[in-house]
């Protein structure tokens, strides 16, 4: 099986621009004859740098609430016209797509900000959309907490893919949902630094007996636009470049097929062999042969959440 990760730079709170892109770079990767393509964290469209360099946390800030608008306005809905197209493309390319996107709900939360991963099977369309089940320090500032409705394993081509946003891949209680469904590749989306991959990538190869695939994101002061509200207090921060990288792949043996990548835009492609996966579950199968349901109980929820329930 051919799989890659798209290392790109988005059009930053352009979502129209980046859906462009995201075809682009699928149609890049289907004349490459891959099967599967992973785009970063939030890549549509955007990731929030600006939060940890202007004082995301000051209560009631206007440059903030402004700040936070734009950001909201940026946000894509599920059945919008950029899923929609990105959808189109992937059928006609025949390629399962993980994509990192800000979405906005259709019905409950139209003023909160998801960090989403969307998966598009080419065939039934959008089989997945997994909300990050908590969202990381400052990111709370912006982002809702999610529930556990997308965490689901997929059939991509030969293999059974799951996905994970960013250091939710940390949490055990998340790769054991996955792995407990029979995943054979797991894919786990970041804003972009090769120091969130360069030990998890490999970690999770190793303990869940999987191909490992990391794909990261690039963003700098230059992909910010002019008129963003708080591209002055960026630029005063002297900060320049927010998300590097470290895209990588790892085997089910825990050894890099692709170490860690920075600072460059790439399409990232490798070929794996679902037969290492079996081979590796010999001696470790952590939620088949090596599990202890005797002893250990777990249970997941996944009803999507809602404020409320209406009765008519």
């Amino acid at each position: 099986m051919r799989i890659a990760a798209a290392q790109a730079r988005p059009y930053w709170l352009d979502p129209s621009a980046t859906t462009k892109k995201v075809i682009a770079w699928l149609q890049n990767a289907a004349a490459r004859q891959v099967e599967l393509v992973a785009f970063p964290e939030t890549f549509l469209s955007g990731y929030p740098s600006w939060l940890e360099h202007t004082g995301g946390a000051r209560f009631n800030d206007a440059m903030q609430k402004r700040a936070y608008a734009a950001y909201l306005d940026a946000a894509v809905e599920v059945t919008g016209p950029e899923i929609l197209l990105i959808t189109e493309a992937a059928r006609d390319l025949g390629i399962f797509v993980y994509l990192g996107t800000i979405e906005r709900d259709v019905t409950v939360g139209r003023g909160t900000v998801f960090c989403t991963l969307v998966a598009i099977d080419p065939q039934a369309g959008v089989v997945g959309t997994h909300r990050k089940l908590m969202p990381t320090y400052e990111e709370r500032l912006v982002w809702g907490i999610g529930d556990g409705n997308g965490l689901r394993v997929h059939q991509a081509g030969a293999a059974r893919v799951g996905g994970l946003n960013c250091w939710e891949n940390w949490m055990p209680q998340a790769r054991h949902a996955l792995y407990a469904q029979g995943e054979e590749l797991h894919v786990s989306v970041w804003p972009g630094n090769p120091r969130n991959t360069v030990d998890i990538t490999r970690f999770i190869a190793q303990e869940g007996r999987v191909f490992s695939l990391a794909a990261n994101g690039l963003l700098g002061l230059a992909d910010i636009p002019a008129d963003f509200p708080l591209r002055g207090a960026l630029e005063e921060a002297g900060v320049t470049e927010y998300c590097r990288g470290g895209s990588a792949l790892a085997a089910p043996d825990g050894r890099w097929l692709v170490e860690p990548l920075a600072d460059e835009e790439r399409l990232i492609v490798a070929d794996i062999d679902l037969a290492e996966v079996r081979a590796e579950r010999l001696t470790m199968d952590p939620t088949g042969h090596y599990s202890r349901p005797d002893v250990f109980t777990v249970d997941v929820d996944r009803r999507r959440r809602a404020a409320s329930r209406f009765q008519d």
